[in-house]
């Protein structure tokens, strides 16, 4: 709100706004106004000489009254945490509770009865002895849900040994919740390959621990304990602003006095903190939005136990589980209620401002366990919203460095059109600003923003954006302090009342789409799977002493696959490379840059980078995720070759390809059938024997020759590598065919093709049996240099110089 520009009246109102939220009781808005009102004093101080020393003082005073106001604030939401000999009480009386719960869940109706009934004694027993009312609260909670299920039991008897208890169904995993993806057509084998398993075992075991797949099996997890479950991995470890103030580890009974896992799932309620990790926050808001908005499950369902309906609840025993989808597959992550809290009793990690519930805290830390802890490096919403929807992820440059032109109108009409339908999640993300464009904008450098809303009215494109903090908003064009945009009718018809939202800084602000595209970096999509109707993936590794290390001039040992389409008509092919990561510092320095090149290769193997050119010539992103699009316009089957390529290739990567498609297609690897291998190693054209091509008829005989013989028909493939600075290929001479052969299908003289620098290679099908020569040389007579030459084969094959 503060600017670099900001007058001294303009600095007075906002003292004056602050003061009257002070005198009001709203600490956390007067907060925020003493602060903005002690940047425009030091900004004023800063830039003007004459400007009078008391309004540094002022400023300062306005500064340390926002951080009073602030931990009173905090301290005024957090219960009071309980003596060692109340925690002990109430866990006593929780154990009698469970004890219940688990007679109970066996169909055990007259056991569990008595113990809900002995239950509810020992619970009131210990409310009553105790003056605590926090501790009172706790142990009356108890005592009224053992007692509601006893009266359950005593009025239907007959119905308990068919089915297990309300209750205790409440702290099992419920059914399951069908995904947008399993909800596909699967086009290929539903069971992993030996090759797959070996790789998600790989893949499991992420920053030190392992995460297995999410099995079936898993719905039935236990939750019931005679005791608070404690996770075996320990606590995680805090950032460097969490052990600033962190005092202790506080269960969620002791944060609020009636926890709830949620209430009301609510884009609004959603507060980041001082872990780093704003684009997780705002892929939590953007998914509440989407539950909200369109009444379907999406982030909820991720978190167990549930009740009989598919929603979480409240786990008194404090042991949660949680789907992410992580290195290509759903994973069970296991966490208990202990959350970081401060020395004034504030939470130290996102949470929802309605203090009874859990979800957005719980989701936080099963995230940032996997991913080794609160200090986390940061991320973006591709690869958040993956891990917590599944939802296919998509990066929109605003600022291209590729050349590629942005094509803004048509991005925006792509937002607005999907958007609405609820086929697309969005958040956007700045770039580094310096601290005077942070003041001037009100935006924050490097951060993520969750997208909440997209209009259009008479022309005027407009955006409404929410920052994870919950606070600090865009101070330009159709913010709440623009005087000269907002016309009535704006305002009527967007219900928005740019005084009103002054009054008070929830992080959520207007913008148009102009001002968003020149002030932000990134546009993330996260789309839909339900849009297609097909799906299949493969799982696999490509190793690191595989092939060249960058895709110069062979990508021939390069990960390739054959996609075949078959389309009615206009038809969608999406295929999503996902790089699978396994420890932190893989993640916080990213020096893997992968894509997926596509060409129109009739399925076929390709060798060389650009023959044929390819057909999608993909971008190297240092991202976890790469997402390559199709689009078909006519009726027909079409066959294309997909490779993996990186830019520099130094480590082995494990890694998914998974495709989305609106028709049927077949998605399979591609393998070399070629088993056997002869390789030259240590021969060079030297003298004589650099006798140049076949356009040199005195010197092109004199070149090395090597011969092998085949047994059988079969494929070859041969290839010859060189120094760089030559062109170099060879011929493949025929000297003479097996007596059963047929004549009429020979070759006398088969080519490598165009000589290329330093590398050709040439497939040959159903070679004929018989005697070959090979003639490796280089363009020009006179080029000196070493030479490979390498023969595969189906069946055992050897080559022999013979000159």
């Amino acid at each position: 709100m503060a600017s670099s520009g900001t007058t001294l009246q303009q600095a007075i109102e906002l003292g004056k706004k602050a003061v009257v939220l002070d005198q009001q009781g709203k600490h956390e808005g007067a907060a925020y106004y003493y602060e903005q009102a002690a940047i425009a004093l030091e900004g004023i101080v800063a830039t003007e000489l004459s400007a009078p020393a008391t309004l540094a003082v002022k400023a300062t005073e306005y500064r340390q009254r926002a951080h009073s106001l602030r931990n009173l604030y905090l301290s005024s939401h957090v219960v009071a945490s309980l003596t060692e000999e109340q925690q002990s009480i109430l866990n006593n009386a929780r154990c009698s509770v469970n004890k219940a719960l688990e007679v109970d869940e066996v169909g055990d109706s007259e056991n569990a009865l008595s113990l809900y009934i002995k239950a509810v004694e020992v619970c009131s027993s210990a409310a009553n002895s105790t003056t605590d009312r926090n501790l009172q609260l706790k142990l009356k909670k108890l005592a009224m849900q053992a007692l509601t299920r006893a009266e359950e039991l005593k009025a239907k008897p007959q119905s308990t040994n068919a089915k297990a208890s309300a209750l205790a169904t409440t702290l099992r995993s419920g059914a399951v919740d069908q995904s947008s993806i399993s909800s596909l057509k699967v086009s290929g084998s539903q069971s992993y390959s030996v090759e797959e398993k070996k790789v998600l075992a790989i893949t499991s075991l992420i920053n030190g621990r392992e995460y297995v797949p999410f099995m079936a099996g898993d719905l039935q997890e236990r939750f019931i304990f005679p005791y608070s479950f404690s996770d075996k991995h320990g606590k995680l470890s805090l950032s460097p602003k969490q052990k600033k103030s962190h005092s202790r580890w506080a269960r969620a009974d002791e944060i609020s006095e009636d926890p709830k896992v949620i209430e009301n799932i609510d884009c609004f309620s959603i507060k980041q903190t001082v872990v780093s990790d704003c684009s997780f926050v705002a892929s939590l808001a953007v998914s509440a939005q989407y539950e909200k908005r369109f009444s379907k499950k999406l982030i909820t369902n991720i978190i167990y136990p549930q009740n009989r309906s598919g929603m979480p609840v409240y786990n008194p025993s404090g042991k949660y589980m949680i789907k992410l989808r992580i290195n290509g597959v759903s994973r069970k992550v296991v966490i208990d209620d202990f959350l970081p809290v401060g020395r004034h009793g504030e939470l130290l990690c996102s949470y929802s401002v309605n203090r009874n519930e859990l979800w957005v805290s719980l989701l936080e830390k099963a995230y940032m366990k996997v991913m080794g802890g609160y200090d986390f490096p940061g991320s973006n919403s591709n690869i958040d919203l993956h891990a917590l929807t599944g939802w296919i992820p998509e990066r929109v440059a605003l600022k291209s460095s590729s050349g590629e032109e942005f094509k803004k109108d048509e991005l925006f009409k792509k937002l607005y059109d999907r958007f609405h339908k609820g086929d697309v999640l969005v958040t956007v993300a700045t770039g580094e600003m310096n601290d005077a464009d942070e003041v001037r904008t009100g935006l924050v450098s490097a951060h993520a923003y969750a997208l909440l809303d997209i209009r259009e009215v008479k022309g005027v494109r407009l955006i409404m954006l929410k920052n994870p903090w919950s606070h600090v908003r865009w101070k330009g064009n159709y913010s709440e302090l623009d005087a000269t945009h907002w016309t009535t009718e704006l305002k009527k018809h967007l219900s928005y009342n740019p005084e009103s939202a002054a009054n008070f800084d929830n992080g959520v602000f207007w913008i148009d789409y102009d001002s968003l595209c020149s002030f932000f970096d990134v546009v993330y999509l996260s789309w839909n799977p339900s849009l297609f109707t097909h799906t299949f993936s493969i799982i696999s590794c490509w190793n690191a002493g595989s092939g060249p290390a960058k895709d110069l001039y062979n990508i021939g040992e390069n990960p390739q696959f054959s996609l075949t389409v078959r389309s009615p008509g206009s038809s969608a092919v999406w295929i999503l490379l996902t790089r699978h990561i396994t420890d932190i510092e893989d993640f916080r320095e990213n020096k893997e840059y992968i894509t997926v090149l596509v060409y129109k290769n009739d399925g076929k193997h390709v060798y060389y980078p650009a023959d044929p050119p390819p057909y999608i010539d993909g971008i190297r992103i240092n991202s976890p995720h790469y997402l390559c699009k199709l689009l078909r316009a006519q009726a027909g089957t079409e066959r294309y070759t997909l490779v993996i390529s990186q830019y520099e290739k130094s480590n082995t990567i494990n890694y998914s390809l998974r495709v989305y498609s609106t028709c049927p297609f077949e998605l399979k690897k591609i393998t070399k059938p070629y088993k056997y291998k002869d390789e030259v190693k240590n021969d060079r054209w030297k003298g004589v024997t650099a006798g140049g091509c076949a356009n040199n008829p005195l010197t092109y005989p004199k070149n090395p020759k090597y011969q092998f013989t085949l047994e059988k028909t079969s494929d070859l493939l041969i290839d010859l590598k060189g120094p760089k600075q030559f062109l170099i290929g060879f011929d493949v001479l025929c000297i003479s065919l097996a007596e059963n052969d047929s004549q009429a299908d020979a070759f006398t003289k088969k080519s490598s093709g165009a000589f290329r620098s330093g590398f050709v290679i040439l497939e040959l099908e159903n070679v004929l049996a018989g005697l070959y020569h090979v003639v490796p040389s280089t363009f020009h007579p006179g080029q000196e240099g070493p030479f490979f030459l390498t023969i595969q084969s189906p069946y055992p094959i050897k080559l022999q110089k013979i000159q």
